[in-house]
């Protein structure tokens, strides 16, 4: 009940009209398309080649897996896509309630399956079960007493903990069966939010079930969701399944932006209210020949956000935010704090050491992310790079989450030239990948440079590719 509340307290405050109803029970067969003419569902967009790809891997693992179906799950079968996420600028901002500016990239989490809503009663021999490109088929029972995994299985977290929230949508004497192959191209622990992309895919896949029998949200029995609020509800349920199920103590962020993202676009996301603006680069009206693009690094050096240093950032936040409380009853979050306040609190209540660094780095963060989205949108290359370079030395110094090899990234595309205007740090830190903006027709000659250098300096390959925003979370018409 508390989920649902929380979930339409967020709508409400977001002020958005309920236009739109939910997709009516499927009724219509598609048939099969080729290759080239495959498109994404509900929309014109054709799927990109490694799109189709991964497809076609989870269809033969779902088959290698599964098999046929057999007289207890002739369910009807899904297949959905979810991006990972790149963010430009905004970082440990959005579990105090501030700015970001992420965008999807064209990097995705694949589930196709095939799954029903069932009667409880007879239906209790038959499990869930799931299997990944790189793990075992893992069962288990939808129930709310489920258990968190531990050790080898733990990736099943999040998609456990995804279904836990859907689960109060159903009638107390039903349950979800289902069987689901995932496969992904998101590269794992570097920063580009694998694990935001596996849940949210695995949220449109229980939504699809939820459509083909006509149930909707149970926070929308008496008013119809418009699809920008389904968007907004199941990146809340994806993130409250991290927070709760995953025991990570995560932000908005990365569900959000893997449900909601706009191809060509950028989402400035206020994530208290959830209200976003799309950013395009240069304005709707901008020249695609004369707009930088953006190269993204992978050092290579892995990170689990469950463990060590991100917990203790969020706690530092907290303990910040008390301080600034006493002197500010106005203040309740990081998020409401200037500059201004941050120095008086640091003069006169006390606010000095680690937890006076991670106030300046979330409020000045928050300055740099509104400036970067209308740098953007005015085609002032210049400024946003000048933003990020300031965002990575508060990131290094004030936050502390940086560390040699993203420093030597972030160095080597800084140094490299006039034709790249700034590079930074992205994602939750302590390794993962940089994001650098530079101009279009040097991009390919900057990954070369950051390749062979990286390499020498630091003895470990780096992988880079050059993106733009990508569209986000979608059913793919089988």
């Amino acid at each position: 009940m508390f989920v649902h509340i929380l979930i339409t307290v967020i709508i409400h405050l977001c002020s958005i009209s309920s236009s739109r109803a939910f997709l009516p029970p499927t009724t219509s067969k598609h048939q099969p398309p080729t290759a080239s003419t495959k498109i994404f569902s509900s929309t014109s967009e054709v799927m990109p080649s490694n799109v189709q790809t991964l497809v076609d891997q989870a269809k033969s693992l779902f088959d290698e897996s599964f098999g046929e179906d057999d007289v207890d799950r002739m369910f009807p079968k899904y297949c959905v896509s979810a991006p990972g996420r790149v963010n430009l600028i905004g970082e440990h901002t959005d579990y105090t309630g501030g700015y970001v500016l992420p965008l999807a990239i064209g990097y995705n989490t694949i589930g196709y399956g095939r799954g029903a809503i069932v009667k409880k009663a007879g239906s209790e021999s038959l499990k869930c079960r799931i299997v990944s490109a790189n793990n075992p088929v893992v069962e288990f029972h939808v129930s709310p007493s489920l258990e968190a995994s531990t050790g080898s299985n733990k990736w099943v977290n999040y998609v456990q903990g995804v279904v836990l929230q859907y689960l109060p949508d159903l009638k107390e004497d039903e349950t979800f069966i289902f069987d689901l192959a995932i496969v992904g191209d998101v590269p794992l622990g570097s920063g580009l939010s694998s694990s935001a992309s596996l849940e949210v895919a695995t949220a449109v896949f229980l939504e699809r079930i939820l459509d083909s029998q006509g149930v909707a949200y149970s926070s929308a029995k008496d008013a119809p969701l418009s699809e920008k609020q389904r968007k907004m509800e199941r990146a809340v349920r994806c993130k409250l399944a991290e927070n709760i199920f995953c025991g990570v103590p995560c932000g908005i962020m990365d569900q959000f932006v893997s449900s909601a993202g706009s191809f060509g676009k950028l989402l400035l996301l206020d994530c208290r209210s959830l209200d976003y603006r799309e950013v395009s680069m240069g304005g709707e009206t901008a020249s695609s020949s004369d707009t930088p693009v953006l190269v993204i690094t992978n050092s290579n050096v892995k990170h689990d956000l469950g463990d060590g240093e991100y917990p203790i950032r969020v706690q530092q936040c907290k303990e910040a935010t008390d301080i600034l409380t006493k002197m500010n009853p106005s203040i309740q979050s990081l998020r409401d704090a200037t500059m201004k306040d941050v120095e008086a609190a640091a003069q006169l209540a006390g606010l000095d050491g680690l937890l006076l660094q991670r106030a300046r780095h979330v409020v000045s963060e928050n300055e740099r992310t509104v400036k970067t989205a209308d740098a953007l949108e005015k085609g002032d290359w210049k400024t946003v790079g000048k933003l990020m370079n300031a965002s990575h030395t508060s990131m290094r110094d004030d936050y502390e989450v940086s560390c040699e090899e993203i420093d030597v990234l972030v160095d080597l595309a800084q140094t490299f030239g006039d034709e790249v205007y700034g590079s930074r740090l992205t994602g939750g830190g302590f390794g993962g990948c940089t994001v650098t903006l530079v101009k279009k027709d040097s991009a390919q000659e900057l990954i070369e440079y950051l390749k062979k250098q990286y390499e020498a300096k630091i003895g470990t390959k780096c992988v880079c590719f050059e993106t733009t925003p990508a569209g986000g979370a979608r059913p793919i018409d089988m």
